[in-house]
């Protein structure tokens, strides 16, 4: 798995609305939280997105726009976008090569490790958080996100 101070892989993916997104791309309009979760609809991969979902405006203020990356196929996301009213971009990576190229592959190949990068406009990883069976981590790792840019623009 990618530590903080690694460059992030760029990718291309299209996501859950045919929007070809391309993690350059988004880094060139600020910084990038990107969130890997194992499955659509199943509770805890349903209550981040939605945790996810409720800081969305709080983060976009801030320039941390979200892309949420799992391995079911475009209908799927689409489905669950829809059903939950996400506001943003969740790509289906169904050969996995985007979670393979962050280490967040499953064991053995099973599955996939819930993980959340904030991606730095440099393309470095910022900070990352791993939490395979709890949200909670994943909604404090938002809160420190935007703790920490409201102590860097306060420096600033």
């Amino acid at each position: 798995m990618l530590n903080e101070g690694t460059r992030a892989p760029d990718f291309t993916g299209t996501d859950q609305a045919g929007h070809t997104i391309n993690l350059a791309e988004y880094l060139a309009e600020g910084e990038v939280l990107l969130y890997f979760y194992p499955a659509d609809f199943t509770p805890i991969c349903t209550a981040q997105a939605c945790a996810f979902r409720d800081r969305a405006e709080d983060l976009a203020r801030h320039d941390v726009q979200i892309i949420g990356v799992s391995p079911q196929s475009e209908g799927s996301h689409q489905r669950f976008s829809a059903a939950y009213d996400l506001p943003f971009s969740l790509i289906p990576d169904t050969g996995k090569s985007i979670i393979r190229s962050y280490g967040v592959d499953g064991p053995l190949g099973f599955g996939v490790r819930r993980a959340t990068f904030l991606i730095g406009q440099d393309g470095v990883i910022r900070k990352r958080v791993v939490s395979d069976l709890f949200v909670g981590s994943h909604t404090d790792f938002i809160r420190s996100v935007l703790e920490d840019d409201g102590q860097r623009e306060k420096q600033e």
